[in-house]
């Protein structure tokens, strides 16, 4: 079993940053492609960013593309998002988990963007 931890958000300000962390214990996650999610207030839960397990490839959703960097410490079983110039949409619930075929899903980590 893989349990996965989200933390780093808060509120922030329209144009700030802030960066997540997402850890997992209990089995490694270096050899899955992981990503982001994100789940706003009565929406569904939508796919943000993945990496490939080696670091060496990411995918980002438009709306958050080139403002957002995911990047991935296979050795301390972590995965990072570092987010940038955020707005008032990107306030959500964001959660790691595989690619596909997905662990449990953790608490996630509340972002709200507001002024």
């Amino acid at each position: 079993q893989v349990q996965l931890v989200e933390s780093g958000g808060g509120l922030v300000q329209p144009g700030g940053s802030l960066r997540l962390s997402c850890t997992a214990s209990g089995r490694t996650i270096s050899t899955y492609v992981m990503a982001w999610f994100r789940q706003a207030p009565g929406k569904e839960r939508e796919f943000v960013a993945a990496i490939s397990w080696s670091g060496g490839s990411t995918v980002y959703s438009d709306s958050v593309k080139g403002r957002f960097t995911i990047s991935r410490d296979n050795a301390k079983n972590r995965m990072y998002l570092q987010m940038n110039s955020l707005k008032p949409e990107d306030s959500a619930v964001y959660y790691c988990n595989k690619r596909t075929d997905w662990f449990a899903w953790g608490q996630g980590t509340q972002v709200t963007v507001s002024s």
